[in-house]
């Protein structure tokens, strides 16, 4: 797979999470926000209206997705963190405006860490 492709994978699969997460935190917040304060006034023809009346569908279409999401997306993270911090540079892939501001910090260190010894 070229990098292109896994890019624009990577964006379509980051854009899917966040749409479904969205939608899925607002069909909770509108069910929270609209729930009766008696069962029997649930409206049942209606999806949020279901929803209220049946817990157990929307425990594992709602809520088990949630947590499931964010776990990925942790998992993803932590992945991707570690992935990152092992990354090692070469000398190669330094300019030379780098490469002398190294250089001048190795000197300074070195003549430092001399001065040290000798006091």
């Amino acid at each position: 797979m070229d990098a292109k492709t896994k890019k624009i994978l990577l964006i379509a699969g980051i854009v899917l999470d966040v749409v479904i997460t969205a939608f899925l935190l607002v069909i909770s917040i509108i069910m929270l926000a609209t729930m009766p304060k008696n069962i029997m006034d649930v409206d049942a023809s209606t999806f949020i209206g279901y929803l209220q009346g049946h817990p157990t569908v929307y425990l594992l279409s709602c809520v088990l997705p949630l947590f499931i999401l964010l776990a990925v997306n942790i998992t993803a993270l932590v992945w991707y963190v570690k992935k990152v911090a092992n990354k090692k540079i070469a000398l190669s892939d330094l300019s030379e405006e780098q490469k002398e501001a190294i250089r001048k910090q190795l000197l300074s260190e070195m003549s430092k860490s001399s001065e040290d010894k000798k006091e």
